[in-house]
């Protein structure tokens, strides 16, 4: 099986509508596990038992591609319409101290992208969102977790990436 090539940043789901994007995951994480060189690893988006919104659900997905990018897509419904959320990979388990800290390709480096993997997004008026990430770089085996922030910082949902 051939992974395609994704477009620049934040492109790929411009002018296409939410569905058309959930069903693109979808289909991303029925991917095997590996394919031609690529590693693909996906789990479900969870609340975290310190939320104060049970009813938060979605899809996360990473592909660690052989061109050496990583590719990481969340899917997040149950959240509050029109809002911007921060969502970025983290370095432990979602039970594991709420996923740790931001998962960093250089551990010494800034606290920012390049260095780390941030998948902000805005919901829509039914509050759903979705956030996409390209990184020219691989991301090590500690990118465990895609971590979903409430405005303002707090941890609200995870999902384990296995």
């Amino acid at each position: 099986m051939i992974i395609p090539q994704l477009p620049p940043r934040r492109r790929i789901f411009r002018g296409i509508g939410l569905a058309t994007a959930a069903t693109v995951l979808g289909l991303a994480a029925a991917l095997p596990v590996q394919a031609d060189g690529a590693t693909v690893t996906a789990g479900d988006v969870h609340a975290f038992a310190t939320s104060s919104d049970s009813g938060i659900a979605g899809r996360a997905t990473m592909v660690r591609t052989a061109a050496g990018t990583t590719i990481v897509i969340v899917q997040v419904e149950g959240l509050a319409a029109n809002t911007t959320y921060g969502s970025h990979v983290h370095l432990q388990a979602c039970a594991n101290g709420n996923a740790g800290g931001h998962y960093r390709f250089d551990p010494a480096g800034p606290a920012a992208p390049p260095n780390e993997i941030h998948l902000d997004f805005t919901t829509n008026a039914a509050g759903i969102g979705l956030g996409r990430a390209v990184v020219d770089a691989v991301a090590g085996p500690t990118a465990v977790a895609v971590v979903v922030h409430a405005p303002g910082g707090a941890k609200i949902a995870c999902a384990d990436l296995s």
